[in-house]
């Protein structure tokens, strides 16, 4: 357990290295941020002065080299639309991305194992078979249509909703949080619900058919057979197995949520890091958009990790057969 834990830790470093790497490879042609930072009137001696302060005129390796350095520390550089840390941007916007993707991925995650057992339960309902076709609505639009759509519902033509921002916030030193005021709830219900509305159908879906894959079982017919109440053969039973590739996936696309709050983000002027990014394309800030796929990253490592380490609380045979039996 320890030595897959350690070999897995030695892993994600090297992809989040090699994240790094891309990242700052590929940013290197979206622009010159020199351009953007300047005035017309700036002459070329002084556009030179600036490139050599940001040691922009150092070769690639070097430029590479102090970047990871420096982002092992906890420093990302300087802004060069703000002329700011990168890392007190980062700050700033990290609570509303994690407010906003933390309950968009509660609401995902708890909705969707309900309403996938409970049309596993009962596949030949009318309710159930409603739901599941509903549920190819979430599948196909894609976000940034959803959005609109609640807009238009909720803002515009009920004006129960406000449309945009991040509403009242309370803060605890760097931490700020809208769940503690009214108009912040209202502003987080819109966002929630675009945001973790496809990943809901996804994982009800897949819920669905891996619970129906397990009713099928031989040892859940034998546990009928015994005469053992149904609603313990369908959820002792049925549905702890189904959980165990259902965990894969859904941690995979919880995941996920991160990446995806950019459209949503935008979609509601959402002043979290994902409209961060979107800014530092615009303007070829190349250390925010590598500090922003470095985050990115880093939560995916650490889900797929936290995935893995759950197999060994769902499934008691792989205690005991060592780390290789998770792969």
């Amino acid at each position: 357990m320890i030595a897959y834990v350690i070999r897995s830790l030695v892993q994600a470093l090297l992809v989040l290295l090699a994240v790094a790497f891309i990242a700052f490879s590929m940013f290197r042609f979206v622009g010159d941020p020199i351009v953007n930072m300047v005035g017309q009137e700036t002459t070329q001696e002084d556009m030179r002065e600036l490139r050599n302060r940001l040691g922009l005129d150092d070769p690639f390796i070097v430029q590479f080299g102090r970047f990871v350095a420096n982002a092992a520390q906890g420093d990302f550089g300087i802004s060069y639309r703000q002329g700011r840390k990168v890392s007190t941007l980062l700050a700033e916007r990290l609570p509303a991305t994690v407010e906003l993707a933390v309950l968009s991925a509660a609401f995902a995650l708890v909705f969707g194992i309900a309403l996938g057992v409970y049309c596993a339960i009962h596949r030949h309902g009318f309710l159930a078979n409603t739901i599941m076709s509903l549920s190819l609505i979430g599948v196909s639009l894609p976000t940034f249509l959803i959005g609109i759509g609640l807009i238009y519902l909720f803002a515009v033509e009920l004006r129960v909703l406000p449309s945009f921002g991040r509403g009242e916030v309370v803060r605890f030193g760097w931490w700020s949080t809208g769940l503690l005021t009214e108009s912040g709830r209202k502003s987080l219900i819109m966002p929630v619900l675009t945001l973790g509305l496809y990943q809901l159908t996804l994982i009800m879906r897949l819920v669905r058919a891996e619970m129906l894959e397990a009713l099928r079982t031989d040892y859940v017919k034998f546990a009928r057979a015994r005469g053992i109440n149904e609603r313990a053969v369908q959820y002792r039973h049925a549905l702890r197995n189904t959980m165990i590739p259902v965990t894969t996936i859904a941690g995979l696309q919880l995941g996920s949520v991160i990446a995806f709050a950019i459209v949503t983000e935008s979609v509601f002027q959402w002043p979290g890091l994902g409209s961060l990014f979107v800014q530092a394309v615009q303007f070829v800030d190349i250390p925010v958009m590598a500090a922003y796929l470095m985050f990115v990253a880093l939560v995916f490592v650490v889900t797929n990790l936290i995935v893995d380490l759950l197999y060994f609380a769902l499934d008691p045979r792989l205690r005991g057969l060592g780390p290789a039996a998770v792969r």
